[in-house]
């Protein structure tokens, strides 16, 4: 599937070693998973400022074991929990807060956007970063209205299956959903928060992971959900995949090509007013133009050519050669060959010289140069020196090594739209909030305008549980200083008790 192939960083290749003909081959030594039970937690004390006041809280970074039926342990699963000092308030909100990949821990939002220490990057987040990378207290934390977990998935960070399991029990779909969501109930319990307000808030690939949970949440425990935050993510891969027999993507993906060519000044005018337009247009003439296929007049397409590239900034013979059909990556690379620069998938707000000028495929994504050995360096300086957590085995910021992952699509493309509408509906006051970036050609906006839209049995009084917010930059978009000030405001808006 093209979401796991473009997602992930690499996936490992064993070497082998050629024995000699007359020297039979040494039987590797097995090695065990951890137990689950190892590793004591470590629990320190802080204090930030936020929006001007002082907020003391309580850091523990540990691992929670989740069980068999029988009391066996399956599983450790890292997380770091911050609390807020102060008496026992039943009343006050924690919010569970994970990332995607599949494959990736927390520390995109941990360190990037949410938690009480920041990674200190300059400017808008676009420019590369000179390291090593520091941080530093964050002003626009949302610590001061909500508890907050960070959870890293099994296999992700210094999370585990226990010897006894098999990882890839944790490695799928629904296998992710039921682990984590065994986490958040014995988190729940341990910390005796069952009366508190709860939140789940989770990008990318997470935003899948928590329209399965709020769901299984609801129906294999009882807990419902206050809300969900979904942030730059998806809930339908249809979206994401496009290919013969799948034109969908390439309407979902024109209105951000649109604001991606009006951010590098190739498009001109009133950025909102070209979204609006290019949205009608990839919604209607140019969709229908796609279901027709081979079908299409060459007048059509020429017409058709000609409109889509003064909205997206693609030569109209181009996209006449290509059938009118621009997946991302040609876009990415295309944009602004002739500067000779390759635009980031996860923002294409970045552009940096090609590698490759010979292929207008890029072979790299900017964006994620930018962040990754960034982040990296910053969590593992945090964790080993403010919050005195290490183990001998690494710290999984992103790995290839919880595939192959379950899908279990059955022949299609996953999608958990009728999960989440089975909340809305069962739960008719949970709320949503879903975040965009307008230069994500990771998970475009208008992949869960889509989805929101397909929610044909939600009845209308609830389609109001479900809101939207933009943001300037791409897929982190929180790495723009003026956007994570919005994101904090919009949060605080969005998990402060609503009169009914």
């Amino acid at each position: 599937m093209l979401f796991r192939k473009i997602v992930l960083l690499s996936l490992i290749t064993p070497l082998f070693s050629q024995q000699a003909a007359d020297k039979p081959a040494a039987k590797p030594e097995e090695k065990k998973a951890p137990s689950a039970t190892s590793t004591p937690p470590k629990t320190m004390d802080g204090k930030v400022t936020i929006d001007g006041k002082a907020v003391e809280y309580t850091a523990t970074a540990g691992k929670l074991v989740i069980k068999r039926d029988d009391g066996t342990p399956r599983a450790s699963v890292f997380h770091v929990a911050y609390k807020k000092k102060g008496p026992d308030d039943p009343n006050r909100p924690v919010t569970f807060a994970f990332n995607g990949g599949p494959g990736s821990s927390a520390v995109w939002l941990h360190i990037g956007a949410l938690g009480p220490k920041i990674i200190d990057l300059s400017g808008d987040g676009t420019a590369p970063v000179t390291a090593p990378t520091k941080l530093k207290n964050n002003d626009f934390s949302i610590l001061d209205v909500t508890d907050l977990v960070f959870i890293d998935p099994v296999s992700t960070g210094y999370s585990r299956a226990d010897s006894s399991a098999k990882p890839q029990e944790f490695h799928g779909v629904e296998e992710d959903v039921e682990s984590v969501g065994e986490f958040i109930r014995s988190w729940v319990t341990e910390n005796k928060r069952w009366s508190s307000p709860k939140f789940l808030l989770g990008e990318s690939y997470g935003g899948v992971r928590a329209a399965g949970l709020v769901a299984h949440l609801q129906s294999r425990f009882g807990m419902s959900m206050n809300g969900v935050v979904m942030l730059s993510t998806l809930m339908d891969f249809q979206t994401l995949s496009p290919g013969n027999g799948n034109d969908l993507p390439y309407a979902i993906f024109l209105p951000t090509y649109a604001t991606v060519a009006h951010y590098h000044g190739i498009i001109k005018g009133d950025r909102d007013e070209l979204v609006k337009k290019a949205r009608a247009f990839a919604m209607g003439r140019y969709y229908t133009a796609l279901l027709k296929g081979n079908e299409v007049t060459p007048a059509e397409s020429a017409a058709l050519a000609k409109e889509m590239s003064a909205l997206i900034g693609i030569p109209a013979e181009t996209i006449m050669r290509r059938r009118l059909r621009i997946d991302p990556t040609y876009f990415r690379g295309a944009l602004l060959q002739d500067q000779g620069k390759v635009l980031g998938r996860f923002d294409a707000r970045v552009a940096w010289a090609d590698t490759d000028s010979d292929n207008v495929e890029p072979d790299y994504d900017p964006s994620y140069s930018l962040a990754y050995g960034a982040f990296a360096t910053a969590m593992m300086d945090y964790l080993s020196r403010d919050l005195q957590f290490t183990e001998d085995h690494p710290y999984e910021i992103l790995t290839g090594k919880v595939h192959p992952w379950n899908w279990n699509a059955r022949n299609g493309f996953v999608n958990l739209t009728g999960r989440m509408a089975t909340a809305l509906r069962d739960n008719p006051k949970l709320r949503v909030l879903v975040q965009c970036g307008y230069t994500d050609l990771a998970t475009p906006a208008d992949g869960m305008m889509h989805s929101t839209r397909q929610l044909l049995d939600l009845p209308a009084e609830l389609r109001k549980n479900i809101e939207y917010t933009w943001y300037e930059g791409g897929h982190m978009f929180y790495l723009n200083p003026p956007d994570l000030k919005k994101m904090r405001a919009d949060l605080v808006n969005f998990i402060s008790p609503k009169a009914d």
